[in-house]
């Protein structure tokens, strides 16, 4: 079952460029029973290893913006380890509730943005002033939500670059995929020496992870993108309210 769960998650990504973290977490919690706080970090390192195999792809094709990045890193990389700390201090008795209401609050919140995003009448595109150098403080609350859920690196990201850039939509994807990649690693390894990891499922998953993002790389010029990634949005959508009824019967068995 990992290895079709990894393989799945990563032809997904390789697919639609969401982000592995966002997918991996809410799977893992609600289908393998995995504890919240193992799964964030599964998540973490999950994604860091599939990234892996898609970011030289990006690089190879100059989809990747140096200086862009450089600025997204500069919050990024200090918000996921505050946000790892973060989980860290919840990973105590009686927490592992707060943390799934937490999870699911995220990715309901996330999952509605994007469902929002693409029901809206698109405009036409307007000449984009570079205002680079804000990424770096936009991207701290993100790096920390990474850190602290694992998901939201590649949606977030990706609204920030179109936002406040005037890249085009290619380098938008790769630079994205590479801040997310570095920013899991950074996460990963936080949680790495915090012990909230499963190295057994963590290799599965990868091991179907690298079929997944390889099958999904020669065939995503064939598969329209746009329904594939809203088809995903409401499943998250669907998934982070199941967190959310999850955490509200815990509360109330507690009571």
């Amino acid at each position: 079952m990992p290895y079709l769960i990894g393989f799945l998650i990563a032809l997904f990504i390789a697919l639609t460029g969401v982000g592995a973290g966002t997918l991996t977490v809410p799977v893992l919690v609600l289908f393998l029973g995995v504890p919240a706080p193992v799964a964030v970090g599964i998540g973490l390192m999950f994604s860091a290893a599939v990234k892996l195999i898609l970011v030289p792809a990006q690089i190879a094709r100059g989809h990747v913006a140096w200086r862009t990045l450089g600025f997204m890193l500069l919050g990024g990389i200090p918000g996921v380890l505050l946000g790892s700390c973060v989980l860290r201090s919840l990973m105590t008795a009686g927490a592992v509730v707060s943390l799934d209401t937490a999870l699911g609050a995220i990715l309901v919140f996330t999952a509605g943005w994007q469902i929002y995003s693409s029901l809206r009448p698109s405009r036409q595109q307007q000449s984009r002033r570079d205002r680079s150098p804000l990424l770096g403080l936009l991207m701290f609350p993100v790096g920390a939500e990474v850190g602290f859920s694992s998901a939201g690196a590649g949606a977030l990201g990706s609204a920030a670059l179109l936002a406040l850039t005037d890249l085009e939509p290619a380098r938008v994807v790769g630079t994205d995929i590479a801040f997310g990649f570095l920013v899991s690693l950074a996460g990963s390894g936080a949680h790495w020496f915090t012990h909230a990891s499963n190295p057994d499922l963590l290799l599965r998953l990868v091991a179907g992870g690298a079929v997944g993002a390889m099958a999904g790389t020669l065939a995503s010029t064939r598969v329209p993108r746009r329904p594939l990634r809203f088809a995903l949005w409401v499943g998250l959508l669907l998934l982070g309210s199941q967190f959310l009824f999850n955490s509200y019967h815990a509360w109330a068995a507690v009571r």
